[in-house]
Formats: C-alpha cells, sequence, structure tokens
C-alpha cells in the first residue's frame, strides 16, 4: 500500500493506493474507499536477442593533422587553432606577398584570416573547402 497526502485548493486529501489487480484499483481517499479503473497500459514490445559477435566493431583510428613536405625555404602554413576551411583565395602557382590573406578558417563561429607570411608561389594547398582540420594541419606550402 502507498499512502499520499495531497493539499487541494486548500482542502488536505489522504490517499492510500491498495492493490491493483488487472486495471481495477483500490483507493481510500480520506476514509472513502473507490475502486478506480486504470488506463491500459501499452503492451512491452518483445525484447529481440541477438546472436553474439566474434568482436566488437572497432572505431577508425583519429587522422593525425597532414603535413605536406616543403624544400628548404618553404614556408609551411599551418592551422593555427581547429575550424573549418571555409574560403580558399588562392591556387597553387600564385604569387603572393607576405600580408596576403590565402584562406578563411572558421573557428568558434568567426573567420580568421591566414595569411602567407612570406612572399613567393604557392607550391601547394593541403586542404579543400569546408574540410574541418585540427590544429598544426598543414593549409599550404609557399616557396
Amino acid at each position: 500500500m502507498k499512502e499520499y497526502k495531497y493539499k487541494i485548493n486548500g482542502t488536505d486529501y489522504n490517499v492510500t493506493i491498495g492493490d491493483i489487480n488487472d486495471n481495477m484499483a483500490r483507493v481510500n481517499v480520506n476514509g472513502v474507499d473507490y475502486d478506480i479503473e486504470l488506463p491500459e497500459q501499452p503492451k512491452a514490445k518483445p525484447v529481440v536477442k541477438h546472436a553474439p559477435v566474434d568482436s566488437a566493431p572497432v572505431a577508425a583510428p583519429k587522422a593525425a593533422p597532414k603535413k605536406a613536405a616543403a624544400a628548404a625555404g618553404d614556408t609551411v602554413i599551418t592551422s593555427p587553432l581547429p575550424g573549418v576551411i571555409k574560403e580558399l583565395h588562392v591556387k597553387v602557382g600564385d604569387s603572393v606577398k607576405a600580408s596576403d590573406v590565402v584562406c578563411i578558417l572558421e573557428a568558434m563561429k568567426m573567420g580568421n584570416e591566414i595569411l602567407a607570411g612570406k612572399d613567393g608561389v604557392v607550391k601547394s594547398i593541403d586542404v579543400t573547402k569546408d574540410e574541418s582540420v585540427q590544429e598544426g594541419t598543414t593549409i599550404m606550402v609557399i616557396g
């Protein structure tokens, strides 16, 4: 038996719930017994058992940041923080000045301008538009 005390609109009620059989319950409210018909409960879905699996699936290893091979004197531009490449402003073979914006990296909902950092020619672009990158991922190489 379960006993409850309620205050409804300033009136105290002592409620005792007795036996519950099928969809009928015996309830006592302030000393008066009532037979209550309960709504039908949804039937439980059957439990489906599967045959044992030889081994659990293995998650793919997390890819290491891309690193391009750079020759002596080349400048490797890497991502300063994790984000998504939103725009690429140059192509392989383009000449750039140190102050040129070569791409936009979106991180924490902000567009970050990535600068060439040195005068030269774009030797490789190692990312694509809308690609997610980790901190340290090579974005491009300027020679």
